[in-house]
């Protein structure tokens, strides 16, 4: 897999599922990131590392459009996004979760997935309500097993736990097919054994959907990416596979603490 990977990252822009280049953000004189270029083949599972104010979530920002880059170009499987609206951006088949959870809390598990489906169909502003045969509801139910969320189907959100939560917001990201997801710390604040249901979660992930993961638990991060990128002071740093980068004496210094075993 990782050769295929770095093969298909050396290849031509239709190659690509997603390619920055050069991409930048200022806030005034604030300089969030510096020159970012990354290629990401289609199916491709990155991990994107580093410490708070390395830029990591201004660069999942960038890439969904919630803010657009000062300078630089974004591709989504070839097509420019760069100027496009967040909606737009969805339409295409990307998708993102957020380090604080944005739940319905007084709805049911179900129902929320439901909702995110319709959401991003043809008929999401029919006012008929779903019929037994209702594909939307047919895929909330398929999305709810691959989160592991069957037996909580009728709870509502605000009684799930954090780690349930965080299954839920990772469901609510695959509704409407998506072709790739930005998770953005899906493992903060999750037990031991929540990480390991998380890890489970997004190996199993169907392989066409690639995703990048911003994650400070690196075991977590390591154990669902291919290939990691590391950010320090808004610029990319270094870049390898998972071994790599976890053997790097100068990131086991800067990130580990260099007792990272």
């Amino acid at each position: 897999m990782e050769h295929n990977v770095a093969a298909s990252r050396l290849q031509g822009t239709g190659a690509h599922a997603l390619e920055l280049d050069g991409v930048a953000r200022h806030f005034g004189a604030l300089v969030a990131l510096t020159g970012i270029t990354m290629r990401i083949a289609p199916g491709e599972r990155r991990a994107v590392l580093g410490s708070n104010g390395a830029g990591k979530t201004t660069l999942f920002n960038a890439v969904t459009g919630d803010f657009l880059p000062t300078a630089g170009r974004i591709r989504f499987f070839g097509e420019d996004i760069t100027a496009l609206a967040p909606h737009e951006r969805i339409r295409r088949g990307l998708r993102r979760t957020y380090q604080i959870s944005q739940l319905f809390t007084n709805l049911s598990v179900l129902d929320s997935i439901y909702l995110a489906c319709r959401g991003v169909s043809r008929r999401r502003f029919s006012l008929l309500r779903p019929s037994l045969s209702d594909p939307n509801m047919a895929q909330a139910e398929s999305i709810m097993h691959v989160v592991h969320l069957d037996a909580d189907r009728d709870k509502l959100v605000g009684t799930l736990s954090h780690g349930q939560q965080r299954q839920l917001e990772i469901a609510l990201a695959l509704a409407g097919a998506p072709r790739f997801i930005l998770f953005d710390e899906p493992a903060a604040g999750l037990s031991p054994t929540e990480r390991r249901d998380l890890v489970a979660i997004l190996n199993a992930l169907p392989k066409y959907i690639g995703y990048i993961i911003i994650e400070h638990d690196l075991d977590v991060a390591l154990r669902v990416s291919e290939y990691v990128s590391m950010m320090h002071n808004g610029r990319l740093f270094k870049e390898g596979t998972p071994e790599e980068i976890e053997n790097d004496p100068m990131v086991q210094e800067i990130y580990l603490g260099g007792g990272h075993g």
